[in-house]
């Protein structure tokens, strides 16, 4: 937990108390159902819940926004993104039941109440949000074909309406497609650890 609040020293109180929950949550949560690697619990602040912050780094959602989290897995970066902009809506899908179970139950434990919870393919999915984001689902072409249909055409945030994912490794053959309607930023420009290099947050316009 000290290393959320190293890197974001101005969290109110009940977003510490959230941040801090996640560790009991999530340990108990992955002894009955597989939700993050069981060698990876033990750097789930890190590798989990301070990579999903490196959205915020792209953009600061508007109050109001509502944001689709697509192939949220044991919940990143939605759950993060949740408890840092919680004037923000969230919507969390993805195609394993199991998995939303545990987000629900996560959720509801700490207290999130700009979140929903969809056991769906993101296929399937017809709401339309200003932003979806993801970690690493699929290959950055192949989302954007699938979420075109899920972006708002009104605007209101700095940045228009798209698709921000974070991804690993080298990113060039995925963003060439896109030309300039594509924006990286390198995740360690911004945190020290070792695990964020090659890492980058990807937005594109859709």
């Amino acid at each position: 937990m000290e290393i959320i609040q190293q890197y974001y020293p101005n969290l109110e109180g009940r977003q510490i108390r959230q941040f801090a929950s996640l560790r009991v949550l999530y340990t108990d949560w992955n002894a009955k159902i597989n939700v993050i690697s069981r060698k990876d619990i033990e750097n789930l602040y890190d590798r989990h819940v301070l990579h999903s912050l490196g959205i915020e780094k792209m953009i600061r959602f508007t109050d109001g926004s509502r944001v689709m989290d697509a192939g949220t897995g044991g919940g990143f970066p939605g759950i993060p993104l949740a408890i840092f902009f919680p004037e923000v809506s969230f919507h969390l899908i993805d195609g394993t039941g199991k998995k939303i179970k545990v987000v629900q139950a996560i959720a509801d434990a700490i207290g999130l109440t700009n979140v929903t919870t969809r056991h769906c393919r993101v296929e399937d999915e017809k709401a339309q949000f200003d932003f979806i984001v993801c970690r690493a689902v699929m290959s950055l072409p192949e989302l954007a074909g699938l979420v075109r249909k899920n972006i708002r055409r009104e605007q209101q945030n700095a940045l228009p309406n798209g698709l921000i994912c974070l991804k690993g490794g080298d990113i060039r053959n995925e963003i060439r497609p896109f030309g300039k309607r594509a924006v990286t930023l390198p995740l360690e420009d911004y945190y020290r650890e070792p695990f964020f290099k090659e890492k980058t947050v990807i937005y594109v316009q859709l």
